[in-house]
C-alpha cells in the first residue's frame, strides 16, 4: 500500500459522507497533488491538469453520499480523476475524427519491438533537465491505453490491482499494456540516447 492510500485509510468515511468540511479539506489536501500529476502526465497541460483537478474534486465532494466503500477511497478518486482526463483528450480530437484507444493487438508480441540498451549511461545523464523533458515527450506520445497505464502502476505508484480496478480492465491486460508502454519508452528514449552519444562524440 503507498504513502496516499495509507493517509486516505485514516480518513472517516462517516464524515464524509455526512459532508463535515473538516474531513473533506484533508481528503483534498491529500489527492490534490497527485490527481494534478495524473492529469498533467495524461494531457500535457498545466492548463488542462488544473482544470480536470478541479472539475475531479467538484465530482468527488458531490459524490461523497453515493461512495458505498466497495473499493478503496484512493481507487475512486483516481477512477473519477482518469476519467476527467479521458474526457478532456478526447474532446481536443477533431470531429469525426477516432480516439486512439491502443496500438496493436492487446495479445501481440511486445518481444517484437527493438530495445536499444541505453542503461549504462550515468544517472545524470538520464535525469537532467533534457532527459526529463524526453521522457515527458515520449510519455505523452504512448497511446491512451498504455499512458493510463504507465501513469497510474509507474508515476502514481498504484498495484497492478489497484490499477485494473481504476481503469475497469483485468489484471493481465494491465501488465500486457505495462509490458508494451515501458518497451515503447525504452525504444524512444533509446533513439533519443543514442543521437545524444553521437553529438558528445
Amino acid at each position: 500500500m503507498n504513502e496516499i492510500n495509507i493517509k486516505a485509510e485514516k480518513l472517516s468515511l462517516d464524515a464524509l459522507w455526512t459532508g463535515d468540511k473538516a474531513e473533506i479539506a484533508i481528503l483534498v489536501e491529500i489527492f490534490m497533488d497527485p490527481v494534478y500529476r495524473l492529469a498533467l502526465r495524461m494531457t500535457g497541460s498545466e492548463q488542462d491538469a488544473e482544470d480536470i483537478t478541479q472539475e475531479t474534486f467538484i465530482k468527488v465532494i458531490k459524490s461523497l453520499p453515493d461512495f458505498e466503500g466497495r473499493s478503496q477511497l484512493a481507487t475512486w478518486i483516481y477512477r473519477i480523476a482518469m476519467n476527467e482526463s479521458l474526457m478532456n483528450l478526447r474532446r481536443r480530437k477533431p470531429a469525426g475524427s477516432t480516439v486512439e484507444i491502443d496500438a496493436g493487438n492487446e495479445e501481440e508480441d511486445s518481444a517484437e519491438i527493438e530495445i536499444i540498451d541505453w542503461a549504462a549511461q550515468p544517472e545524470a545523464e538520464l535525469l537532467d533537465s533534457e532527459g526529463k523533458q524526453q521522457l515527458d515527450l515520449a510519455i505523452a506520445r504512448l497511446p491512451e491505453s498504455m499512458r493510463s497505464v504507465f501513469t497510474l502502476r509507474d508515476l502514481q505508484g498504484l498495484s497492478i490491482e489497484e490499477t485494473a480496478s481504476v481503469l475497469g480492465i483485468s489484471i493481465p491486460n494491465v501488465k500486457t499494456r505495462l509490458l508494451r508502454a515501458r518497451l515503447k519508452l525504452r525504444q524512444d528514449l533509446s533513439l533519443y540516447h543514442r543521437e545524444r552519444l553521437g553529438r558528445s562524440d
